[in-house]
């Protein structure tokens, strides 16, 4: 609430319950001295926050901060640079004391703020994301001509491989494909199951995308496989995630 415009209405915004915290570098400013007399009417606490000491905006009010400074770092010592500083640094602070003192949790965050970057990171789960990719899989028993032909249709640079009995048992990357490259000058005789990594990086549809972000960069990929109460659901890769726009 700026103090000229409380003198034209919002004024209004002070509930019974608020305190008003206001700040002044020197608090004895005219629209200071005009407006305190009107909130003291409202029988709500003032808090004080100021650099002058003796001010008229210390005196009437209920609490004081007083956040004294030696000069402004303008170089005239005229505009307000350091007293405001100082002012967001405690604002800061006064607001973390708050949030810890009411229990503030990332859920309130999230259901506050829901949109942004920031609302995205609290509120974005895997299972809105992976839905749109198709599911690559194969067996262990396929051969590397369907493995690479089942990586490039699905164009998620990776597939979940299945054993005889119908469990995951590992995946297949682009990466295991040039080390397979690498280390068989033929590969005809090869299967799924000679080049698969085993134990693949998994994650619950439930979990928050950003949680699967940090998983990947933690182990230096760009796919993990969705996967619910053992039961394969699908791939969210790293692109799914940036897209969003969380980082």
């Amino acid at each position: 609430m700026h103090a000229v415009e409380a003198l034209h209405g919002d004024l209004g915004m002070i509930q019974p319950d608020d305190l008003v915290l206001c700040l002044s570098k020197s608090g004895n400013t005219q629209e200071i001295k005009n407006l305190i007399p009107l909130i003291k009417t409202l029988n709500v606490p003032i808090l004080a926050m100021v650099s002058d000491p003796g001010s008229y905006l210390e005196s009437q009010s209920d609490f004081t901060v007083r956040l004294e400074i030696g000069r402004e770092a303008c170089p005239h010592n005229l505009v307000p640079t350091t007293s405001t500083t100082l002012q967001l640094v405690f604002g800061d602070a006064l607001a973390l004391s708050l949030l810890k003192i009411t229990g503030f949790s990332p859920d309130d965050f999230a259901r506050l703020h829901p949109g942004g970057s920031l609302g995205k990171q609290l509120n974005l789960r895997v299972s809105d994301l992976y839905t749109h990719n198709l599911k690559p899989s194969i067996k262990e028993s396929d051969s590397i001509q369907k493995v690479i032909l089942e990586i490039s249709s699905k164009r998620l640079g990776a597939t979940a491989v299945f054993d005889a009995k119908g469990a995951l048992s590992g995946v297949i990357t682009d990466g295991d494909l040039r080390r397979m490259m690498e280390k068989y000058p033929h590969t005809d005789n090869l299967n799924a199951a000679m080049i698969m990594s085993r134990q693949p990086k998994i994650i619950a549809p439930d979990e928050l995308a950003v949680n699967a972000l940090h998983v990947m960069r933690e182990n230096s990929i760009t796919q993990l496989l969705v996967v619910e109460n053992n039961h394969y659901l699908g791939v969210i890769h790293i692109h799914d995630i940036l897209q969003e726009g969380i980082v």
